[in-house]
């Protein structure tokens, strides 16, 4: 019963995060509909396994009504992701510290933390290096474009399956964007404040459950297991990375002394229960949505 109101909590944070992101970049986002919106992309990208890259096209699609470009709506899921990877650093570090304290931070959750850590820094800089040029962005992702008309060609006789020149368009945008963003980077700390809490209460509900099975475990070796299991999430195949994300955190859990008879079957309720409290409500609001878009197309 305590997963409910986690996760009622944990898309309020979500939606606090994207009002605050979108705020900067001069757009107002009513909370209801961003909360509604925040629902159906986790459905999106649970069910549409891509890594993300159909919740930046299904965000981009639901906020065009609302004069929001798409510009505006890819920086400002970028910018929720970096900010929710930047927050688990601070987690990493707080469930190695954790872990320290009961003896259980072996060598092997230190280099698993830490090759994480390294990563999202990586990452970070190689995304802010790329974003921050004119020349830099349209190089990178105009270069992704033309690739993926060329692909697209190869099966379809459509000369031109992305418009290059709406494209180099919107990505001229979207650095406008970050660089006005980045002359003003205090901004972005009540912002990661909200990523940070949207991520405890995800790992709140986890420990429910261990909770609920009788058992008081290490909050660190779920920490560490939530953030590789997730990470894991993003390049699966298979619609939310089932299979591989239980794996995952089994494995980690047992390094963090977290005996598999007990984490597997919490692991397991967990991702079961989660999804029945998250993907029908966010089912029913995505299908809601697609009529709604079909029905004001249909207007004359």
């Amino acid at each position: 019963l305590l997963m409910i109101p986690l996760e009622v909590y944990n898309y309020h944070f979500q939606t606090k995060l994207f009002q605050r992101v979108f705020r900067l970049l001069k757009v107002d986002v009513a909370y209801k509909f961003m909360y509604r919106v925040a629902l159906e992309l986790n459905f999106v990208n649970n069910v549409f396994p891509s890594g993300g890259v159909s919740g930046f096209s299904y965000l981009s699609l639901r906020l065009h009504s609302r004069d929001i470009s798409t510009a505006q709506s890819t920086l400002a899921n970028m910018i929720k992701l970096i900010l929710t990877f930047v927050s688990f650093q601070i987690l990493l570090v707080l469930g190695l510290f954790l872990l320290a304290i009961d003896g259980r931070a072996s060598g092997l959750l230190i280099l698993v933390a830490g090759s994480l850590v390294t990563l999202l820094i990586i990452g970070t800089f190689v995304f802010a290096f790329i974003i921050g040029s004119k020349q830099r962005i349209n190089y990178f992702f105009l270069n992704i474009t033309k690739i993926i008309n060329r692909l697209i060609k190869i099966f379809s006789r459509h000369p031109e399956a992305i418009n290059v020149a709406k494209a180099k368009a919107m990505l001229n945008e979207l650095h406008d964007h970050y660089m006005e963003i980045k002359r003003n980077l205090r901004q972005l700390n009540r912002p990661l404040v909200y990523a940070l809490l949207a991520n405890l209460t995800e790992i709140l509900v986890i420990y429910s459950v261990y909770v609920a099975f009788g058992q008081w475990v290490n909050p660190g070796a779920v920490i560490i297991a939530y953030a590789v299991a997730n990470f894991a999430g993003l390049i699966s195949v298979l619609p939310g990375g089932v299979g591989i994300y239980e794996a995952l955190m089994t494995a980690v859990l047992a390094a963090g002394g977290v005996p598999a008879s007990l984490s597997l079957p919490v692991t397991v309720m967990y991702r079961i229960l989660n999804m029945a409290i998250q993907l029908p409500p966010g089912y029913i609001l995505y299908h809601r949505a697609l009529n709604e878009e079909q029905g004001s197309s249909a207007k004359p």
